[in-house]
């Protein structure tokens, strides 16, 4: 047990480890950079947990005997620059979680588009199925604060790349990788390699026991495959048949073959529609079977799942045209799944922080769905060069407001307004959540 536990970053992850630290009996100490929201201010004073904000006291941080650091602090900075010089043992939020989860079972889902989703429709399939489950991680809840204050025999793990780095021992029974795409590369060295260790990482320390199950269609999972799977038990997901176990689409039907047993299911019965949810359906329904749930069950599971906000959300129909909240694409890729979803031509809002995005991605769609591209950000140079000429309209907007009312100017009966930005949303927004709200209340008040 470490005698000095310093907590880097006062957020969900690391006022969630600081509570699960101290109920273990860790000496926690948290430095938060920036300023603590009042909630996690308020949690830390109640539990009684020593915290500094505003800054870091680097004296105090180098005589640790480990630290825990937030998924959102970038290696670059100086102070994890130190760190590192030091040579102080530093761990993920997961990996503290892991070390206190008890016989509880993990199943944890990564990849680069499609996790949320996928991690959402899984926990609805197993709170339908009766199971008494928690859905934790980069989907917004802390694993190590729901461990501390309610634990549960399993959980639903939506982890990130950020959340993979730095983990030691971490092993879940039943890991998911949706895909692999270019993203983040502004925290991997712009280095596409360096994320995909990341990502792999997930299986890192699987035993022969544990299950991964993967997408037999991604070409990045396919061809590092081999350099990364070690003991577990795959079982892969795909839009052609498998011979063996897993899941795949023909004919526009569902198989899901496991131990045996087939469950069948047309694609036309699963409450979210469109290709990229397809792949995200047969991801969690495989993932069910391996876990005992009923094919009777799945199905009703699959009929009635919501999907999720911010996630190509229907927003409002006005005067004919439809505006659609996915705010949570922050990636090209995940633009590019929005964008083939669509059947009606599309007033397009893009843009934010760029993280290194290739264009080239979206290109073919837009010339051919794309009538307008609203650029919603500060920078929008990159968006311009790319696409001027490309496109009969261009507009620069520096609000979620300005947006839809430019939007609302554009469009016309039959089509759709698409936000799905392809970027972070950190240059005009607090999160991807806090834009996809203000684009919402925006649109309600055309």
């Amino acid at each position: 047990m470490p005698e000095k536990f310093i907590i880097l970053g006062g957020g969900e992850s690391g006022v969630g480890a600081a509570l699960l630290g101290r109920q273990q009996g860790y000496e926690v100490f948290v430095s938060e950079g920036g300023k603590l929201k009042e909630e996690y201010r308020f949690e830390l004073l109640k539990a009684g947990i020593a915290f500094e904000e505003g800054g870091h006291t680097m004296e105090m941080i180098l005589a640790a005997d480990e630290i825990m650091k937030s998924p959102g602090i970038p290696e670059k900075t100086a102070v994890m620059q130190a760190i590192r010089a030091k040579g102080i043992t530093v761990i993920s939020e997961f990996e503290l979680a892991y070390r206190f989860k008890g016989e509880s079972k993990i199943v944890a889902i990564t990849g680069s588009n499609g996790k949320s989703t996928t991690t959402a429709l899984l926990y609805h399939i197993c709170k339908t199925a009766g199971l008494d489950c928690a859905m934790v991680g980069n989907i917004g809840y802390s694993i190590a604060k729901q461990i501390a204050e309610d634990p549960k025999p399993l959980y639903i793990a939506e982890i990130s790349s950020f959340q993979l780095d730095d983990i030691k021992t971490f092993r879940p029974e039943i890991a998911i990788m949706v895909n692999i795409t270019e993203d983040h590369l502004d925290r991997y060295e712009y280095n596409f390699e360096n994320y995909i260790h990341s990502k792999f990482s997930i299986i890192g320390h699987q035993s022969a026991e544990d299950i991964f199950i993967y997408c037999a269609d991604d070409p990045v999972t396919m061809q590092y495959l081999p350099t990364y799977l070690k003991n577990s038990k795959t079982l892969p997901f795909s839009m052609k048949e498998i011979k063996t176990d897993g899941a795949y689409i023909k004919d526009e039907e569902m198989l899901i073959r496991y131990k045996g047993e087939d469950m069948r299911m047309s694609i036309y019965d699963f409450a979210i529609q469109g290709h990229h949810n397809q792949y995200n359906s047969m991801a969690a329904a495989i993932a069910a079977s391996t876990m005992g749930i009923r094919n009777a069950t799945l199905q009703v599971a699959m009929k009635t799942f919501q999907g999720l906000p911010h996630r190509t959300e229907h927003v409002a129909t006005i005067r004919g045209v439809q505006y659609i909240n996915d705010s949570k694409a922050t990636n090209m890729n995940s633009t590019w799944s929005a964008l083939g979803a669509m059947t009606k031509p599309v007033v397009l809002i893009l843009g934010g922080v760029d993280k290194g995005n290739d264009y080239t991605i979206i290109e073919e769609l837009v010339s051919e769905k794309v009538k307008a591209i609203i650029c919603l950000g500060k920078d929008n140079e990159k968006i311009h060069a790319f696409f001027e000429g490309k496109v009969p309209v261009m507009i620069d907007v520096d609000s979620a407001v300005s947006a839809a009312r430019t939007a609302y100017s554009l469009a016309e009966k039959g089509d759709a307004v698409l936000l799905s930005p392809g970027c972070a949303s950190f240059d005009l927004f607090l999160n991807y959540e806090d834009r996809g709200n203000q684009f919402k209340q925006a649109v309600k008040d055309l």
